[in-house]
């Protein structure tokens, strides 16, 4: 039995899970139907949210202790036909809290894994290098830029205490954009379309920010960025992406790294 047998990971979309799973082999790979991940196997452990306690009683089966989120997991349509008596008795505190918000749905999730004797833990808990400590990664903004990422800081605080996004755009002190439900990147396209229907706008100028939402509980949903990002926002005429030290996921820092430098956009881990 490996060292690291005793983790599950429950895989969501896109890159974060592969990694997670590369700095902890023999971990076991859950996934939730209707959310396939890009690593999932035929030993993959599938469930449904309608039956999440028999789920939960095949993990202590397995002699699994910790349990660690990875990648984007959509709202699932919930089947009333399909949900277990045991399970049904969980409905109340998921609709609560999914009608709350993201940052109150993921509280929830965490709780009820908490009380069947599970431990909790962030992806950055495994895979440590994911998050860049503050500093310059590329380049260095000038006292413009760094007081638009000022400015973006501060409303992105405001947006988390709201629960609504993690991500602003902020252009000479103005707020162009900020990040709702659809995310990071439709945000980003807004700005390019955005830019090109005023002729007034210089075209590169402005600075995207992310970073988690205060209070959030940071072993699920920590904010990521990748290479698509840094491509989106050269796209969409940027000049560098800011964010919060120790609170975001670097997805391949090297790529990402060398498509900023390719983009001329400064990359800056800004201490909170």
């Amino acid at each position: 039995m490996s060292a690291q047998s005793d983790i599950a990971l429950i895989a969501g979309q896109g890159g974060l899970p592969g990694l997670v799973a590369e700095a902890a082999p023999g971990l076991l790979v859950c996934e939730m139907e209707g959310t396939p991940s890009e690593i999932g196997t035929p030993e993959t452990l599938r469930f449904r949210i309608e039956r999440l306690v028999p789920f939960l009683d095949s993990l202590t089966d397995r002699g699994i202790k910790r349990v660690v989120f990875a990648g984007a997991i959509q709202r699932p349509r919930v089947d009333v036909e399909m949900i277990d008596p045991r399970s049904a008795q969980l409905v109340p505190q998921l609709a609560v809290a999914m009608q709350t918000g993201d940052d109150a749905t993921l509280r929830a999730v965490i709780e009820i894994f908490e009380d069947f004797d599970f431990e909790v833990i962030g992806a950055h808990d495994i895979a440590r290098d994911l998050v860049p400590e503050a500093g310059l990664l590329l380049g260095d903004p000038s006292a413009s830029e760094r007081a638009d990422v000022e400015r973006a800081a501060a409303i992105v605080a405001d947006l988390g205490r709201a629960d609504i996004g993690q991500g602003a755009v902020v252009s000479n002190g103005l707020c162009v954009a900020v990040e709702t439900l659809p995310g990071t990147d439709a945000m980003l396209e807004f700005v390019k379309h955005h830019r090109a229907l005023r002729a007034d706008l210089p075209a590169r100028s402005g600075v995207f920010y992310k970073a988690p939402k205060p209070g959030q509980d940071r072993r699920a949903d920590l904010p990521t960025i990748g290479v698509a990002t840094v491509r989106h926002a050269a796209e969409a005429g940027l000049l560098g992406i800011a964010f919060e030290a120790g609170g975001v996921m670097i997805i391949e820092r090297d790529a990402v790294i060398e498509a900023a430098r390719e983009a001329g956009l400064f990359l800056w881990a800004r201490a909170s």
